[in-house]
């Protein structure tokens, strides 16, 4: 199906392509005509099953953050045959993000680069549009992010607020500190900064909670970060974010700013991944975002120590 939609997608710029596919799937979720038949054309063998923080996952594979941020097509998402969907990055207050353009195909590479900054319609609307009847499928996870204008130190602040909200929605959590596109964000892997956010939070925990770390952390950083992490015990680790590193690239867009994703990411990724599987002594259970663009990469992934789960991110390229 995505083979023949490319085409027409690819004449439309990234952001139009990325709305016009939500748009679609929304439709899907809406109808239940349609989406009975979508599932049963995108049905997942039942021998993949995993259970991870007490949580069923019908297979390995889900739907990363960042395509649908506002929850507007989960429903139609669910009949894809993930396991696991997850929503956002979402932010207390509604923001714009960053001025467009603002998200750049790099086909040569099969990469894109974002430089988004968490728009989004805000924690009210995306909670109404998980409010009523589940339907039976992919666990569903809310990624978590501050407000571009909330001061560091008032961090925890927007996290509490946004965990306090979703506790009812959602199956497991997820503590975004690692978009390059929020200014000051990844500071807050700092050891010190981690480990004082981390904490505040364990009143407001009643789901699983997970954090999202950045591939451009060093081995040292990196260290810190999980020994930290296990010592609160957080639930797993997200590897990983965009990268603002650029290996060698084809495209005339390789210059510009923000997150890079898609196929340069996988190695940088997996090194990530048997670092996390090494040093938390495989005790940590790692999901692995970034790079997934087959079957083999997610296959290398989880060779790599992401026994858990294999998220492969739905990208344009």
């Amino acid at each position: 199906m995505y083979s023949r939609l490319r085409p027409w997608l690819f004449r439309l710029d990234p952001e139009r392509a990325h709305a016009a596919t939500l748009r679609l799937l929304q439709l899907v979720g809406a109808l239940p005509p349609l989406a009975a038949f979508v599932s049963r054309l995108y049905k997942m063998p039942p021998q993949n099953a995993v259970n991870l923080f007490g949580l069923p996952f019908s297979n390995h594979l889900g739907l990363a953050a960042g395509y649908d941020k506002d929850g507007l097509a989960w429903r139609g998402l669910a009949c894809l045959g993930f396991g696991h969907i997850e929503i956002g990055t979402v932010t207390p207050q509604p923001q714009r993000g960053n001025p467009k353009p603002r998200l750049f195909r790099l086909v040569e590479d099969e990469a894109l680069i974002n430089r988004m900054g968490f728009p989004g319609r805000g924690a009210e609307f995306v909670a109404r549009r998980l409010q009523g009847p589940r339907i039976e499928g992919p666990v569903i996870g809310v990624n978590l992010g501050i407000n571009k204008d909330t001061p560091l130190e008032e961090a925890a602040k927007d996290y509490q607020a946004l965990i306090t909200r979703f506790n009812p929605l959602a199956d497991y959590l997820v503590i975004n500190v690692s978009s390059p596109n929020t200014p000051g964000l990844r500071q807050l892997q700092g050891a010190g900064a981690l480990n004082g956010l981390l904490k505040s939070l364990a009143p407001y925990r009643q789901k699983p909670l997970l954090i999202k770390l950045s591939p451009d952390l060093s081995e040292e950083q990196l260290d810190q970060a999980l020994d930290i992490i296990v010592n609160n015990k957080i639930d797993g680790v997200i590897a990983a974010n965009t990268t603002v590193d650029r290996p060698r690239l084809l495209s005339h867009h390789a210059s510009e700013s923000g997150g890079l994703s898609g196929a340069p990411l996988s190695a940088l990724s997996r090194k990530m991944i048997g670092r996390i599987y090494t040093q938390a002594q495989g005790m940590l259970p790692i999901v692995a975002a970034g790079g997934i663009m087959s079957r083999l990469d997610a296959e290398a992934a989880m060779n790599a120590g992401a026994r858990g789960r294999v998220w492969c991110r739905f990208i344009q390229v």
